[in-house]
């Protein structure tokens, strides 16, 4: 299933029904999970590990050493996971000592000329749709979708189940199951829609506005909301989540529309 004018290393480990086509090049320090397609002129470097039934789609280079001045030759991967599906042009670089990879999860889809920067790590079912940025050292949660033409600021963190408009700047992290909007960013309310898809419930979903609307309308700050819910709300795992990603932001949550408060 290698096509003869493709360019693959010897010491690549290649799984069974791989389809490798014309012009693309494999270093030697590559494993390719079985089923997955590899599509022309593709560039695969030493340091990638690409799971099983992945597309990989013409232009895309997969584990370029990291953009940064500090790297110094280490040994680091670059980790992509079942079933994802990397469009034309992607540029995904490996990790550096740092963490010392770059993780992509499972059934993830990132579209045409999507940056990943080194030691960026992406939960399942993400989406970044086309000419997103992501700097070095990035956190995506489970199901995020990412606009168009966004870029995240290095060290970002985002949550799960987050919506994220087209040319958005994150330059603040995002907490989950919120959507974000506007220049500058801020909260534009609960991503509901994607919540209903994902199966849950319409109490739960009240629970998750009923927490932000502590976080965002209810004109206390940060800590002060913190507090509030805690103490006024019946724990539960999507409020102790959110909880524990707002006490651990160091960069602090995105703002609210409209408030001028963190």
């Amino acid at each position: 299933m290698v096509h003869q004018l493709a360019a693959v290393d010897q010491r690549a480990k290649i799984g069974k029904n791989v389809t490798v086509e014309p012009f693309t090049t494999i270093a030697g320090d590559v494993e390719i999970g079985e089923g997955t397609w590899i599509g022309s002129n593709v560039t695969i470097m030493d340091g990638a590990r690409i799971g099983k039934n992945c597309r990989i789609f013409p232009g895309t280079v997969i584990s370029a050493i990291p953009q940064d001045l500090k790297f110094d030759g280490e040994e680091t991967q670059v980790i992509i996971g079942d079933r994802t599906t990397v469009r034309e042009c992607v540029t995904i670089n490996r990790g550096t000592k740092a963490l010392g990879y770059t993780k992509i999860g499972e059934d993830c889809l990132i579209m045409a000329t999507v940056h990943i920067a080194h030691d960026c790590v992406l939960g399942d079912h993400v989406i970044i749709v086309n000419g997103s940025a992501l700097a070095g050292h990035v956190e995506v949660g489970d199901y995020t979708v990412m606009g168009g033409l966004s870029a995240v600021h290095q060290f970002g963190k985002i949550g799960k189940h987050v919506m994220i408009s087209g040319g958005t700047l994150v330059r603040k992290d995002i907490p989950p199951y919120v959507k974000v909007a506007r220049e500058p960013m801020n909260y534009a309310g609960i991503n509901s829609v994607g919540l209903r898809r994902r199966g849950f419930t319409n109490d739960k979903i009240f629970e998750i506005q009923k927490i932000y609307r502590a976080v965002y309308q209810m004109k206390m700050n940060v800590s002060q909301a913190s507090s509030y819910i805690e103490k006024e709300m019946l724990p539960t795992a999507e409020r102790d989540e959110i909880l524990e990603f707002i006490r651990n932001s160091p960069r602090g949550i995105v703002k609210g529309y409209g408030t001028g408060k963190e």
